[in-house]
């Protein structure tokens, strides 16, 4: 394993889990990881590009370190781009982590190990491994949480504390707050960040019996014979006697020319990953609500000129914002402007949009834009299902059951007014209360 920078940040705690490792102690692994990873005969080098302030590189970081720990034919090299700027240049990064193997381009983003591990096996790197199927009929649970969220951790901590039998399943531990870089309004913390706060909750998670299924999706939910089986990305069937949904929200598109083109080439969604790529140039954000006003506000320190861009008359975000926001000189606000196209050749060079006051179509010349429009439910595996509104969000009456008896939903994905991590907290825990209420009435 190679650093060439200093691994400070959020690379810190990378760095000295690899060290752990390095020095002899047992990865948590499953056994099956393991032997895949130790199976690895050709020669691997990978090249992993970080920033300090990415709250998603430290777990890919994490998982080709450890490769590199069992495997010595497999060898790990971290490069802090801010620190390296002409090697990130040469190589077009604006977006971590950015992973290349063998001096290809192999991934981006966040990845678990289950996931890098089956990309080497679709390159035929790695020898596949049966698909998990374990029939429905093994095993009853008396609840399945399917989201590993805020409301989905409260969700099960609440059951197991009823002695439920709980599974949890999700394809990431944390959801959307592992992108967040800190967080001012959960009472108690002054101020936690987004991984920090995340970490406390898998530690809670852990001292009850609660059954976790990670790198996994829910497909598809069915009620047979009064239980409910769910079927999950992995084949493997779970029948439980309820449900809870709390499968959160996903990032916003613009869905305009150019924003698939170019994601990962200017086009971002994480201020705290990618922005100090954009030391010193002008870019744009998109989005005058709470997290794009802050994310201008976190742009603002490093970027030479950082436009926000808003659709509507006015700003939406929380007042307090506001007042920080009018403080940075390098600023401009632009309101009534309908984001239309991104244009580039390999990579964002500007912005065309159209001012609603005067129709006219202008243009930015800009090197980064980042999308803060919002989220959209994560609800699409639940058509027919349960009843939701036009907006994709589960319809729950107070005690967090759907229109399908038996089914909960939790957080993000429901009609709730505000969408805050407190709040999602106190939806999971009513909805963890709500299904053993509902399996003692109904004697289940």
């Amino acid at each position: 394993m190679t650093y060439s920078g200093v691994p400070l940040g959020h690379e810190f705690e990378s760095f000295v889990i690899s060290l752990i490792q390095a020095g002899g102690r047992p990865p948590k692994i499953s056994d099956e990881a393991k032997k895949r990873i130790e199976s690895i005969e050709e020669k691997l080098d990978f090249t992993t590009f970080v920033s300090l302030s990415c709250v998603n590189c430290p777990e890919t970081v994490s998982n080709l370190n450890l490769m590199a720990v069992l495997n010595e034919n497999i060898s790990s090299t971290i490069i802090e781009g801010s620190f390296n700027r002409k090697m990130a240049e040469e190589n077009n990064i604006l977006s971590v982590p950015k992973v290349f193997l063998n001096k290809e381009d192999f991934l981006s983003g966040r990845k678990s190990l289950d996931e890098i591990l089956d990309k080497l096996t679709s390159l035929n790197k790695l020898e596949s491994t049966p698909a998990l199927e374990k029939n429905s009929s093994d095993e009853l649970y008396d609840l399945l949480v399917i989201g590993q969220g805020p409301s989905g951790v409260s969700a099960s901590i609440y059951a197991a504390r009823k002695s439920l039998k709980t599974i949890m399943v999700g394809e990431v531990f944390g959801g959307q707050v592992l992108d967040t870089g800190s967080i001012e309004n959960i009472i108690g913390n002054k101020i936690i960040e987004g991984p920090s706060y995340i970490s406390g909750l898998k530690k809670h998670v852990e001292d009850y019996p609660i059954e976790l299924a990670s790198n996994v999706r829910a497909e598809k939910i069915e009620k047979v014979n009064e239980i409910f089986v769910t079927s999950l990305s992995n084949k493997r069937l779970i029948k439980s006697k309820t449900v809870i949904v709390a499968t959160g929200a996903s990032y916003r598109n613009l869905n305009i020319p150019g924003e698939k083109e170019f994601k990962g080439k200017g086009v971002s969604y994480c201020t705290h990953c990618d922005g100090p790529f954009f030391s010193g140039m002008d870019v744009a954000v998109i989005g005058g609500g709470n997290s794009g006003v802050e994310a201008a506000i976190d742009l603002s320190s490093n970027c030479r000129k950082v436009y926000l861009i808003q659709r509507s008359d006015k700003l939406s975000a929380d007042e307090v914002l506001q007042e920080r926001l009018k403080s940075k000189e390098n600023v401009q606000i632009l309101l009534n402007a309908v984001s239309e196209e991104i244009v580039g050749e390999k990579k964002v060079e500007k912005l065309i949009y159209k001012d609603k006051n005067t129709g006219e179509k202008k243009e930015i010349n800009l090197s980064g834009i980042f999308v803060q429009i919002g989220l959209d439910p994560n609800t699409e595996f639940l058509n027919g299902l349960v009843e939701k509104n036009k907006l994709g969000e589960i319809l729950v009456d107070e005690s967090q059951m759907t229109s399908q008896k038996g089914l909960f939903a939790a957080g993000d994905c429901t009609n709730s007014k505000y969408k805050q991590i407190v709040i999602s907290l106190g939806s999971g825990a009513s909805a963890g209360l709500a299904a053993y209420d509902y399996i003692v009435r109904n004697g289940l």
